[in-house]
């Protein structure tokens, strides 16, 4: 049987994108068998896709590292044909094919079956961004992170993560500061939720001071070097830090003081290599008391045939919001 999937190729030590048509044949041998009906796009597939060989070690290769579908066939004993299931991350997307194509064929250890009250539509309005920014919040909840403990921030906000994670924050009644280079974008966050905006280049300098005003009870925090730096060194007694990204370095350059004078905690979230329970109870929440009603209204849907352009986008730091790729 024939599907179409983009590959990224290798010619040169040159990478190209192109939607091919495949067998299924072709498809690893894992023990079940995914028709996949919607996946979204994330910085890492568009670092698989441009050849990060630190990400995807050999070519050519489908990315994607999301991927909500339907169970064709499974020699598991977990599921069974007719399931809709979730899978995000593990080796999926990585060095085993992604949900950039119309099927995907995976372990029964990287599944989720989809909770009751979530479409797989909506699953992928999430994605591996909102699962990540969900598993931030979860930690920081578990710390005894409350709104009334006072101001939190996200920084990266118009990401994937960070857009979710301000979703979530508000949802929940904490009180957010937004943290961006993409001022112009100030409306969408304060409809979101944001109570206020600061530029991200107000933080991305060289460490401000060891020790600064404390202003914030915890926050999330998707872009790392500099801007994290600076946040470690304005939070409050007790604090906790979520920090999931690394766009903006990846050294860390603080002081140990908010770590031993205020008792900070900077947690690091790894959505891929989660347990597949601390998952199930993520995907369990975006079901119920995290339910985000409008989760759609900042998606942006396009078919496989333009996600070349997308990975593009992405990749020049043009992209806002999420990106869902949605199949026959």
């Amino acid at each position: 049987m024939k599907y179409r999937a983009l590959e990224t190729t290798e010619n040169d030590k040159l990478f190209e994108n192109s939607i091919v048509e495949k067998d299924i044949s072709s498809l690893p041998e894992h023990d079940t068998l995914i028709k996949v009906k919607f996946s979204s796009l994330n910085y890492k597939d568009a670092l698989s896709a441009s050849g990060n060989k630190g990400v995807t070690r050999n070519y050519p290769h489908t990315p994607g590292i999301d991927a909500a579908g339907i169970i064709v066939e499974t020699t598991g004993n977990k599921f069974k044909s007719g399931d809709e299931v979730i899978v995000t991350g593990y080796d999926m997307g990585m060095n085993t094919c992604g949900g950039f194509g119309e099927y995907i064929k995976v372990p029964q250890e990287w599944i989720v079956k989809k909770p009751e009250n979530l479409s797989l539509s909506e699953s992928m309005a999430f994605g591996t961004a909102g699962l990540t920014a969900g598993l931030c919040l979860r930690k920081l909840l578990l710390h005894g992170l409350k709104p009334e403990d006072g101001e939190v921030f996200v920084s990266g906000v118009t990401g994937g993560v960070g857009i979710i994670s301000l979703m979530l924050f508000n949802k929940l009644g904490f009180e957010v500061t937004a943290i961006t280079g993409k001022l112009n974008q100030e409306g969408l966050l304060k409809d979101l939720g944001a109570k206020k905006i600061i530029d991200r280049n107000e933080l991305d300098l060289d460490l401000i001071s060891p020790l600064q005003k404390p202003i914030y009870s915890g926050g999330i925090d998707a872009v790392g070097g500099k801007i994290l730096s600076n946040l470690v060194c304005m939070t409050s007694q007790r604090a906790a830090i979520a920090c999931c990204g690394m766009v903006g370095g990846l050294s860390l350059d603080t002081s140990i003081f908010p770590f031993i004078l205020r008792g900070l905690s900077l947690f690091g979230i790894d959505s891929a290599e989660s347990l597949i329970d601390t998952k199930k109870e993520v995907w369990q929440n975006f079901a119920s008391s995290w339910k985000l009603e409008m989760i759609d209204d900042n998606i942006k849907n396009i078919s496989l045939d333009e996600l070349p352009t997308e990975i593009d986008k992405i990749l020049k730091g043009e992209q806002i919001g999420r990106v869902r790729i949605a199949y026959d």
